[in-house]
C-alpha cells in the first residue's frame, strides 16, 4: 500500500524559509513523477512544482518561481520542497503526490501540511 507522509510544515514569518520533506513507501518510486500542490482558504488547490522520475524535469508555478525549490532523493523515496522568502500569501495547506510517469494525473496524496506565514 502507498503511503505518503510530509513534514516540515510550520508558522514562519514573511521572509523566512521552510523546508518540506515527503517520505513514500509501499513500493519502488524510481519511476514516478512527484510534485507539491497547495490549498489556501477558500482557494482551489494548485500545483506548484513537480519533478520527474528522473529528476532531470522540473515545474514551478509561476506563484514560487525563484523562491522555492524541489529535489527528490530516489534512494530515500523522498521529495523535498525548499521554500525562501516565503510571503503571507504562501499559506495554505500543502500536499506531495506522486504518479507513474506515463500517466496524467496524480494518484497518490498525502494528507497535507499546515504552512502559515505571518506578516
Amino acid at each position: 500500500q502507498v503511503q505518503l507522509v510530509e513534514s516540515g510544515g510550520g508558522l514562519v514569518q514573511a521572509g523566512g524559509s521552510l523546508r518540506l520533506s515527503c517520505a513514500a513507501s509501499g513500493r519502488t518510486f524510481s519511476n514516478y513523477d512527484m510534485a507539491w500542490f497547495r490549498q489556501a482558504p477558500g482557494k482551489e488547490r494548485e500545483k506548484i512544482a513537480a519533478i520527474s522520475w528522473s529528476g532531470g524535469s522540473t515545474y514551478y508555478a509561476d506563484s514560487v518561481k525563484g523562491r522555492f525549490t524541489i529535489s527528490r532523493d530516489n534512494a530515500k523515496n523522498t521529495v523535498y520542497l525548499q521554500m525562501n522568502s516565503l510571503k503571507p500569501e504562501d499559506t495554505a495547506v500543502y500536499y506531495c503526490a506522486i504518479k507513474e510517469y506515463w500517466r496524467s494525473q496524480y494518484d497518490y496524496w498525502g494528507q497535507g501540511t499546515q504552512v502559515t506565514v505571518s506578516s
